[in-house]
Protein backbone atom coordinates (compact mmCIF):
# COMPACT_ATOMS: atom_id res chain seq x y z
CA UNK A 1 0.00 0.00 0.00
CA UNK A 2 1.42 3.40 -0.81
CA UNK A 3 0.67 5.81 1.60
CA UNK A 4 2.01 9.53 1.33
CA UNK A 5 0.53 11.81 3.91
CA UNK A 6 -0.46 10.97 7.16
CA UNK A 7 -0.28 12.61 11.03
CA UNK A 8 1.54 11.28 13.28
CA UNK A 9 1.61 12.04 17.17
CA UNK A 10 4.71 11.75 19.16
CA UNK A 11 5.74 11.88 22.88
CA UNK A 12 9.21 12.11 24.28
CA UNK A 13 9.69 10.08 27.58
CA UNK A 14 9.48 12.03 30.73
CA UNK A 15 12.22 12.56 32.85
CA UNK A 16 12.61 10.11 36.34
CA UNK A 17 11.90 11.74 39.86
CA UNK A 18 14.62 12.62 42.04
CA UNK A 19 14.82 10.55 45.36
CA UNK A 20 14.99 11.40 48.86
CA UNK A 21 17.44 9.20 51.00
CA UNK A 22 19.48 9.52 53.74
CA UNK A 23 22.81 7.24 54.88
CA UNK A 24 21.72 4.49 57.00
CA UNK A 25 24.94 2.74 58.42
CA UNK A 26 26.00 1.21 61.83
CA UNK A 27 28.40 3.27 63.38
CA UNK A 28 28.35 6.36 60.97
CA UNK A 29 26.00 9.33 62.85
CA UNK A 30 24.55 11.86 60.69
CA UNK A 31 25.06 9.92 57.41
CA UNK A 32 23.57 12.65 54.97
CA UNK A 33 21.42 12.77 52.36
CA UNK A 34 22.17 10.70 49.26
CA UNK A 35 18.74 9.93 46.81
CA UNK A 36 19.74 10.19 43.15
CA UNK A 37 18.79 12.14 40.02
CA UNK A 38 16.08 10.63 37.68
CA UNK A 39 17.25 9.90 34.54
CA UNK A 40 16.51 11.93 31.26
CA UNK A 41 13.51 10.84 29.28
CA UNK A 42 14.36 9.60 25.62
CA UNK A 43 13.86 11.98 22.94
CA UNK A 44 11.94 10.76 19.42
CA UNK A 45 14.16 11.49 16.11
CA UNK A 46 13.15 10.96 12.39
CA UNK A 47 15.77 9.47 10.12
CA UNK A 48 15.61 9.37 6.30
CA UNK A 49 16.30 6.00 5.20
CA UNK A 50 16.63 4.54 1.38
CA UNK A 51 14.91 1.44 2.07
CA UNK A 52 11.34 2.91 2.62
CA UNK A 53 9.28 4.39 0.31
CA UNK A 54 5.71 4.87 1.49
CA UNK A 55 4.22 6.16 5.14
CA UNK A 56 2.24 3.18 5.57
CA UNK A 57 4.02 2.06 9.04
CA UNK A 58 2.57 5.06 10.73
CA UNK A 59 -1.33 4.70 9.41
CA UNK A 60 -1.34 1.79 11.49
CA UNK A 61 0.95 3.13 14.11
CA UNK A 62 0.20 6.76 14.58
CA UNK A 63 1.42 7.04 17.71
CA UNK A 64 4.83 6.41 18.83
CA UNK A 65 6.31 6.98 22.69
CA UNK A 66 9.83 7.00 24.14
CA UNK A 67 10.88 5.43 26.69
CA UNK A 68 10.91 7.45 30.39
CA UNK A 69 13.53 7.82 32.47
CA UNK A 70 14.41 5.83 35.83
CA UNK A 71 13.75 7.60 39.20
CA UNK A 72 16.41 7.95 41.10
CA UNK A 73 17.46 5.66 44.18
CA UNK A 74 19.55 5.91 47.25
CA UNK A 75 23.53 5.68 47.61
CA UNK A 76 23.53 8.13 45.03
CA UNK A 77 22.19 5.88 42.08
CA UNK A 78 21.20 7.90 39.63
CA UNK A 79 18.32 6.71 37.27
CA UNK A 80 18.64 4.84 33.79
CA UNK A 81 18.12 7.39 30.75
CA UNK A 82 15.63 6.40 28.50
CA UNK A 83 16.24 4.83 25.03
CA UNK A 84 15.79 7.30 22.11
CA UNK A 85 13.45 6.12 19.60
CA UNK A 86 14.48 6.62 15.69
CA UNK A 87 11.62 6.45 13.29
CA UNK A 88 12.77 5.76 9.82
CA UNK A 89 11.11 7.23 7.06
CA UNK A 90 11.55 7.20 3.69
CA UNK A 91 13.75 10.19 1.41
CA UNK A 92 11.46 13.27 0.48
CA UNK A 93 9.92 13.26 3.84
CA UNK A 94 8.74 16.76 5.07
CA UNK A 95 7.37 17.42 8.56
CA UNK A 96 4.93 19.78 8.90
CA UNK A 97 3.31 21.15 11.98
CA UNK A 98 -0.62 21.33 12.21
CA UNK A 99 -1.48 24.61 13.29
CA UNK A 100 -4.95 26.38 14.36
CA UNK A 101 -7.40 25.82 11.19
CA UNK A 102 -5.53 23.22 9.60
CA UNK A 103 -2.87 25.50 8.80
CA UNK A 104 0.42 23.74 8.25
CA UNK A 105 4.10 25.17 9.19
CA UNK A 106 7.43 23.51 7.50
CA UNK A 107 9.52 22.00 10.45
CA UNK A 108 11.92 19.65 8.42
CA UNK A 109 12.81 17.96 5.31
CA UNK A 110 14.42 14.46 5.13
CA UNK A 111 16.00 14.57 2.10
CA UNK A 112 19.08 12.74 2.56
CA UNK A 113 19.77 9.15 3.46
CA UNK A 114 20.65 9.33 7.26
CA UNK A 115 19.44 12.38 8.16
CA UNK A 116 18.06 12.89 11.34
CA UNK A 117 15.80 15.26 13.07
CA UNK A 118 14.79 15.84 16.50
CA UNK A 119 10.52 15.54 16.67
CA UNK A 120 10.14 15.84 21.03
CA UNK A 121 12.59 16.45 23.36
CA UNK A 122 12.97 13.72 25.86
CA UNK A 123 11.82 15.21 29.50
CA UNK A 124 15.26 16.52 32.01
CA UNK A 125 15.18 13.77 35.02
CA UNK A 126 14.36 15.70 38.78
CA UNK A 127 17.50 16.06 41.06
CA UNK A 128 18.20 14.01 44.01
CA UNK A 129 17.92 15.66 48.24
CA UNK A 130 21.76 15.28 47.85
CA UNK A 131 22.04 18.49 45.32
CA UNK A 132 20.00 20.72 48.00
CA UNK A 133 22.39 20.14 50.69
CA UNK A 134 24.20 23.55 52.26
CA UNK A 135 25.81 24.90 54.98
CA UNK A 136 22.31 25.60 56.60
CA UNK A 137 20.56 22.80 55.48
CA UNK A 138 22.86 19.78 56.24
CA UNK A 139 19.56 16.85 56.10
CA UNK A 140 17.31 18.54 52.83
CA UNK A 141 14.48 16.34 52.52
CA UNK A 142 13.28 18.33 49.32
CA UNK A 143 13.58 16.91 45.70
CA UNK A 144 12.55 17.68 41.91
CA UNK A 145 10.05 15.57 40.00
CA UNK A 146 10.94 14.74 36.48
CA UNK A 147 10.11 17.18 33.64
CA UNK A 148 7.72 15.74 30.93
CA UNK A 149 8.69 14.80 27.70
CA UNK A 150 7.75 17.27 24.77
CA UNK A 151 4.67 15.89 22.83
CA UNK A 152 3.69 17.25 19.55
CA UNK A 153 1.19 16.51 16.43
CA UNK A 154 3.01 15.91 12.92
CA UNK A 155 1.63 16.03 9.81
CA UNK A 156 4.27 13.97 7.28
CA UNK A 157 4.16 14.03 3.54
CA UNK A 158 5.95 12.52 1.27
CA UNK A 159 7.06 14.00 -1.77
CA UNK A 160 8.87 11.18 -4.04
CA UNK A 161 12.72 12.54 -5.03
CA UNK A 162 13.58 11.89 -8.99
CA UNK A 163 15.08 13.26 -11.81
CA UNK A 164 12.46 13.07 -14.24
CA UNK A 165 8.45 13.20 -14.04
CA UNK A 166 6.17 11.71 -16.47
CA UNK A 167 3.00 13.61 -16.87
CA UNK A 168 -0.15 13.32 -18.89
CA UNK A 169 -4.22 12.01 -18.59
CA UNK A 170 -4.84 9.20 -18.00
CA UNK A 171 -4.20 6.18 -20.33
CA UNK A 172 -1.98 8.15 -22.00
CA UNK A 173 1.06 5.14 -21.28
CA UNK A 174 3.41 6.48 -18.83
CA UNK A 175 3.44 3.35 -17.42
CA UNK A 176 3.94 1.44 -20.28
CA UNK A 177 6.68 3.26 -21.10
CA UNK A 178 8.42 3.62 -17.61
CA UNK A 179 8.15 -0.52 -17.76
CA UNK A 180 9.71 -0.50 -20.97
CA UNK A 181 13.02 1.86 -19.87
CA UNK A 182 13.20 0.71 -16.34
CA UNK A 183 12.82 -2.06 -14.03
CA UNK A 184 9.53 -1.12 -12.88
CA UNK A 185 6.60 -2.78 -13.05
CA UNK A 186 3.58 -1.01 -12.73
CA UNK A 187 -0.17 -2.13 -13.20
CA UNK A 188 -0.72 -1.36 -17.13
CA UNK A 189 -4.64 -2.22 -18.39
CA UNK A 190 -6.71 -0.30 -21.21
CA UNK A 191 -8.74 1.50 -18.81
CA UNK A 192 -8.03 5.07 -17.55
CA UNK A 193 -6.62 5.56 -13.42
CA UNK A 194 -5.08 2.01 -13.57
CA UNK A 195 -2.04 3.74 -11.51
CA UNK A 196 -3.51 4.91 -8.28
CA UNK A 197 0.31 5.56 -6.88
CA UNK A 198 3.30 6.84 -8.41
CA UNK A 199 6.00 4.50 -9.31
CA UNK A 200 9.80 5.02 -9.36
CA UNK A 201 12.22 3.09 -12.09
CA UNK A 202 16.21 3.80 -12.54
CA UNK A 203 16.69 4.30 -16.38
CA UNK A 204 20.40 3.08 -16.95
CA UNK A 205 21.66 4.43 -20.57
CA UNK A 206 25.24 3.19 -20.28
CA UNK A 207 27.37 2.41 -17.35
CA UNK A 208 28.31 6.03 -16.57
CA UNK A 209 24.97 7.27 -17.10
CA UNK A 210 21.17 6.76 -15.44
CA UNK A 211 18.46 8.52 -14.01
CA UNK A 212 15.46 8.19 -11.96
CA UNK A 213 12.02 8.27 -13.45
CA UNK A 214 8.66 8.97 -11.73
CA UNK A 215 5.46 8.23 -13.00
CA UNK A 216 2.54 9.96 -11.33
CA UNK A 217 -1.33 8.92 -12.09
CA UNK A 218 -2.99 10.30 -14.42
CA UNK A 219 -4.07 14.28 -14.75
CA UNK A 220 -6.77 15.85 -15.72
CA UNK A 221 -8.83 19.31 -15.83
CA UNK A 222 -9.14 20.71 -11.98
CA UNK A 223 -6.32 18.34 -10.98
CA UNK A 224 -4.90 21.20 -8.85
CA UNK A 225 -7.80 21.10 -6.90
CA UNK A 226 -8.49 17.58 -5.90
CA UNK A 227 -10.40 16.24 -9.16
CA UNK A 228 -9.33 13.14 -9.98
CA UNK A 229 -5.83 11.66 -8.24
CA UNK A 230 -4.35 14.81 -9.07
CA UNK A 231 -3.80 17.07 -6.29
CA UNK A 232 -2.20 14.51 -3.95
CA UNK A 233 -0.23 13.26 -6.48
CA UNK A 234 1.11 16.85 -8.17
CA UNK A 235 3.06 17.25 -5.14
CA UNK A 236 5.16 14.15 -5.73
CA UNK A 237 6.23 16.34 -9.16
CA UNK A 238 8.19 19.50 -7.50
CA UNK A 239 11.27 17.40 -6.48
CA UNK A 240 11.70 16.43 -9.88
CA UNK A 241 14.24 18.39 -12.38
CA UNK A 242 12.43 17.60 -15.70
CA UNK A 243 8.93 16.89 -16.77
CA UNK A 244 8.63 15.10 -19.91
CA UNK A 245 4.62 15.09 -21.16
CA UNK A 246 3.18 12.23 -22.53
CA UNK A 247 0.94 12.55 -24.94
CA UNK A 248 -1.85 10.28 -26.40
CA UNK A 249 -2.03 10.54 -30.29
CA UNK A 250 -4.16 7.95 -31.55
CA UNK A 251 -8.05 8.84 -32.00
CA UNK A 252 -8.97 6.37 -29.42
CA UNK A 253 -8.68 8.14 -26.76
CA UNK A 254 -11.18 10.91 -28.18
CA UNK A 255 -9.87 14.16 -27.10
CA UNK A 256 -7.38 16.59 -29.42
CA UNK A 257 -3.61 16.14 -28.11
CA UNK A 258 -3.26 20.04 -28.65
CA UNK A 259 -5.62 20.37 -25.54
CA UNK A 260 -4.50 17.66 -23.91
CA UNK A 261 -0.94 19.55 -23.78
CA UNK A 262 -2.41 22.77 -23.17
CA UNK A 263 -5.04 20.91 -20.13
CA UNK A 264 -1.72 19.34 -18.53
CA UNK A 265 0.29 22.96 -18.65
CA UNK A 266 -2.73 24.87 -17.08
CA UNK A 267 -2.88 22.42 -14.25
CA UNK A 268 1.31 23.01 -13.85
CA UNK A 269 0.85 26.74 -13.55
CA UNK A 270 -2.23 26.50 -10.97
CA UNK A 271 -0.66 24.04 -9.08
CA UNK A 272 2.41 26.42 -8.59
CA UNK A 273 0.47 29.41 -7.63
CA UNK A 274 2.00 31.54 -10.63
CA UNK A 275 -1.43 32.32 -13.08
CA UNK A 276 -1.67 33.07 -15.82
CA UNK A 277 -2.84 31.00 -19.40
CA UNK A 278 0.32 28.94 -20.44
CA UNK A 279 3.74 28.08 -18.46
CA UNK A 280 7.06 29.31 -19.96
CA UNK A 281 9.92 26.60 -18.82
CA UNK A 282 12.66 27.99 -17.15
CA UNK A 283 10.52 31.48 -16.86
CA UNK A 284 8.39 31.07 -13.41
CA UNK A 285 9.00 29.13 -10.42
CA UNK A 286 7.32 25.77 -9.30
CA UNK A 287 6.11 22.94 -11.52
CA UNK A 288 5.11 25.43 -14.55
CA UNK A 289 9.31 27.02 -14.20
CA UNK A 290 10.81 23.13 -14.88
CA UNK A 291 12.23 22.08 -17.71
CA UNK A 292 9.60 20.39 -20.44
CA UNK A 293 9.89 17.82 -22.75
CA UNK A 294 7.25 16.00 -25.10
CA UNK A 295 6.68 12.70 -25.94
CA UNK A 296 4.45 11.84 -28.66
CA UNK A 297 3.09 8.53 -27.54
CA UNK A 298 1.14 5.38 -29.51
CA UNK A 299 2.88 6.30 -32.89
CA UNK A 300 2.03 2.66 -33.73
CA UNK A 301 -1.61 3.04 -33.35
CA UNK A 302 -1.58 6.67 -35.04
CA UNK A 303 -4.57 7.06 -37.87
CA UNK A 304 -5.09 10.36 -38.36
CA UNK A 305 -1.82 12.22 -39.62
CA UNK A 306 -2.76 15.73 -39.00
CA UNK A 307 -3.50 15.46 -34.89
CA UNK A 308 1.00 14.82 -34.93
CA UNK A 309 1.04 17.83 -37.34
CA UNK A 310 -0.97 20.64 -35.09
CA UNK A 311 1.17 19.14 -32.34
CA UNK A 312 4.37 19.91 -33.69
CA UNK A 313 3.07 23.21 -34.86
CA UNK A 314 1.34 24.25 -31.20
CA UNK A 315 4.61 22.75 -29.30
CA UNK A 316 7.23 24.32 -31.41
CA UNK A 317 5.28 27.60 -30.69
CA UNK A 318 6.19 27.33 -27.00
CA UNK A 319 10.02 25.94 -27.60
CA UNK A 320 8.84 22.29 -25.79
CA UNK A 321 11.18 20.07 -27.82
CA UNK A 322 8.60 17.34 -29.62
CA UNK A 323 9.55 13.32 -29.96
CA UNK A 324 7.74 11.21 -31.24
CA UNK A 325 7.74 7.92 -29.47
CA UNK A 326 6.32 4.26 -28.80
CA UNK A 327 6.14 2.83 -25.59
CA UNK A 328 4.29 -0.61 -26.79
CA UNK A 329 7.64 -1.41 -29.67
CA UNK A 330 10.43 0.70 -28.35
CA UNK A 331 9.83 3.41 -31.54
CA UNK A 332 12.42 6.48 -31.00
CA UNK A 333 12.67 5.58 -27.39
CA UNK A 334 16.23 5.92 -27.36
CA UNK A 335 16.18 9.76 -28.62
CA UNK A 336 13.69 10.53 -25.90
CA UNK A 337 16.09 8.92 -23.11
CA UNK A 338 19.12 10.49 -24.25
CA UNK A 339 16.67 14.09 -24.29
CA UNK A 340 15.55 13.50 -20.60
CA UNK A 341 19.29 13.26 -19.79
CA UNK A 342 20.75 16.02 -21.29
CA UNK A 343 18.24 17.99 -19.93
CA UNK A 344 18.73 16.48 -16.04
CA UNK A 345 22.30 17.58 -16.66
CA UNK A 346 21.57 21.01 -17.22
CA UNK A 347 19.10 21.29 -14.83
CA UNK A 348 21.13 21.72 -11.76
CA UNK A 349 20.14 19.78 -8.62
CA UNK A 350 18.45 22.75 -5.94
CA UNK A 351 17.67 21.53 -2.18
CA UNK A 352 15.41 18.51 -2.24
CA UNK A 353 16.00 17.20 -5.26
CA UNK A 354 17.72 14.13 -6.17
CA UNK A 355 21.76 14.28 -7.95
CA UNK A 356 21.14 12.52 -11.27
CA UNK A 357 23.81 9.26 -11.28
CA UNK A 358 27.17 9.69 -12.98
CA UNK A 359 30.44 7.89 -12.35
CA UNK A 360 33.37 9.61 -13.43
Amino acid sequence: MFVDEVDLHVAAGDGGNGCVSFRREKFVPRGGPDGGDGGRGGSVFLRASNHLNTLVNFRFHPFCRAQRGGHGEGANRAGHAGRDLHLDVPLGTVVYTIEQGDQRRQLADLAEDGQSWLAAQGGRGGRGNRRFTSSTNRAPRRFEAGRPGETRTLRLQLKLLADVGLVGYPNAGKSTLIARVSAARPKIANYPFTTLSPNLGVVHLDEERSFVVADVPGLIAGAHEGHGLGHRFLSHLERTRVLVHVIDLSSFSGRDPVDDFDTICTELVQFSGTGGDAPKPGDSPGLAGKPQLAAANKMDALDEPERLARLRRHLAARSVPLYTVSAVTGEGLPALLDAMWAAVRQRPAQTGEPTSREHA
